[in-house]
């Protein structure tokens, strides 16, 4: 009896972030020392006191059961957040977090456009993701056809939406991978492969070479540079497939039918 009691107590705790959780996962004692903190798939669903974390600059919250943002509204020093895969609506309580950059929330439930406005006020607000292809998170918001466009017209200052870079150095690469997308769409003719001629590499040799940075906000950029290729070996991988079926098929046709005697 005393177990279970014991065990319930337990999970309780687990399910709410104290300061004996958070000075265990980052061996500090004081909660205002605390600049980095990682909570992930803890099974979290109250913040608790993590409010008391004030200087914390970057935080992880992501694979939880969290619906309440309230207590992250004191953390006005907090730069790099990810909330995805919870269960969160509403996001008002982050419009007091005037120093974040990079926004992680794809794989919750935000309705709609309407509810990303209390985020305008965030002007150094460069990196938003509301869906992730990769882990396949969206959110119902991403289910409107002129979703992107209110996104960027309501935020001009991002640079990077779900994971595309729209704006500055490395936009090109991600209309790279849409053109790489369209030309295997396009490349069958009635179900059939069309030959294409004096074909050239799309980029140069040392394109895809990447240089290690010390900077948080960069090495967040590094990660989903590196989501973005897997999604293009992905669709590489797809495309491979389809064009074995397709010369296999082509094969099949061309070969004399034979009958029995």
């Amino acid at each position: 009896m005393m177990d279970s009691k014991k065990e319930r107590e337990q999970e309780a705790d687990h399910e709410k972030v104290t300061a004996v959780l958070l000075k265990s996962r980052t061996g500090e004692f004081d909660l205002e020392s605390i600049l980095f903190l990682k909570l992930r798939n803890l099974g979290i669903c109250d913040l608790g006191c993590i409010g008391e974390c004030i200087n914390l600059e970057r935080l992880d919250l992501s694979g939880n059961g969290i619906t309440n943002l309230a207590p992250l509204a004191s953390l006005r020093l907090l730069a790099v957040l990810s909330l995805s895969a919870n269960r969160i609506a509403n996001l008002e309580p982050l419009r007091s977090c005037e120093s974040l950059q990079n926004l992680n929330v794809a794989g919750n439930i935000i309705p709609s456009i309407e509810n990303l406005h209390c985020l305008v006020s965030l002007r150094k607000l460069e990196n938003v993701r509301l869906k992730d292809n990769t882990h396949n998170y969206t959110n119902p918001v991403c289910r409107n056809l002129s979703y992107r466009c209110a996104v960027l017209e309501m935020f001009p200052n991002i640079k990077v939406l779900d994971g595309e870079r729209v704006v500055g150095r490395g936009s090109d690469l991600y209309q790279l991978c849409k053109d790489i997308d369209d030309t295997i769409k396009g490349s069958y003719k009635n179900g059939q492969l069309i030959e294409r001629i004096d074909c050239k590499p799309w980029v140069e040799d040392t394109y895809w070479e990447i240089k290690r940075s010390n900077n948080a906000i960069i090495d967040e950029a590094y990660k989903q540079f590196n989501d973005v290729l897997h999604e293009c070996r992905l669709l590489n991988n797809r495309a491979t497939h389809v064009i074995s079926q397709t010369e296999r098929s082509m094969s099949l046709k061309k070969q004399p039918k034979q009958y029995a005697i």
